[in-house]
């Protein structure tokens, strides 16, 4: 059957390999580490959890994805709860919090089930795959080398520190991109979804389990009509399938 191309773009981090769960190993190390440092003044670990969030979810909305953000979230909820107790901040237990911090971007890159088979699939249809993912270019392009994504996605990669309206923005009008045949695929209702929608292309959104703060939105409803929400990477290839036939014959 002849199918009408589409321009696919895939978000990386917790769309085409893990990331996520990542950050929640070091979190669990890093509360662990809290808990014995402050247990004489007895605070819980959700109040450290709390305040962590908070911190790093203002942090990235001015700075953007850089990967010193988290370590740097670690160290200053640390030094909130040392003011909170009247403690000194030891010098030695920061540069700890740092080296875990940091420790994250070494976890070996791991795929999502479904990833390679997914990927085959459109490039066999004869879609036009794009990789946009936000963070540290160093980072990313190691994600993307050991995973050998440059089989399916080329020159097609786009990595931006601020992955928001502008950023996707900026790369449609880059690039031949016809909108009506443009695909957003991501996990982030804030980075991926919401500029989509506004960008006026297609969205789907990959919804997981335990999701980044950071990534929550609530979407205006007209859009949440817009957007299709899938729970695994396996249910990609039939919808841009069915797309594709559709406005192949309509």
């Amino acid at each position: 059957m002849k199918y009408l191309t589409q321009q696919v773009i895939f978000d990386l981090d917790d769309t085409l390999v893990h990331c996520n769960k990542y950050f929640d190993l070091i979190l669990g190390q890093y509360f662990e580490l809290m808990s014995d440092w402050f247990s004489e003044f007895g605070p819980a670990t959700s109040e450290f959890r709390s305040k962590q969030v908070e911190i790093d979810v203002e942090t990235v909305s001015t700075s953007g994805l850089a990967s010193d953000n988290f370590p740097k979230s670690l160290i200053a909820t640390y030094r909130f709860f040392c003011a909170k107790y009247n403690r000194a901040a030891d010098p030695y237990q920061e540069k700890q919090l740092m080296k875990l911090g940091l420790s994250v971007y070494d976890q070996e890159v791991e795929a999502y089930p479904g990833m390679v088979e997914t990927l085959d699939a459109l490039k066999h249809d004869g879609h036009d795959l794009y990789l946009y993912t936000g963070g540290d270019d160093t980072i990313q392009q190691r994600k993307i080398e050991q995973m050998k994504l440059d089989v399916y996605f080329g020159d097609r990669i786009f990595i931006r520190q601020h992955k928001n309206i502008e950023s996707l923005e900026n790369i449609l009008t880059s690039y031949p991109f016809e909108r009506k045949r443009t695909w957003m695929i991501g996990n982030s209702l804030r980075t991926d979804v919401l500029p989509a929608l506004t960008a006026g292309i297609n969205s789907i959104y990959l919804k997981q389990q335990n999701e980044w703060l950071y990534n929550l939105i609530e979407l205006q409803r007209e859009m949440q009509q817009s957007v299709l929400t899938i729970s695994s990477i396996h249910e990609v290839p039939p919808v841009i399938r069915s797309a594709s036939q559709r406005k192949n014959h309509g």
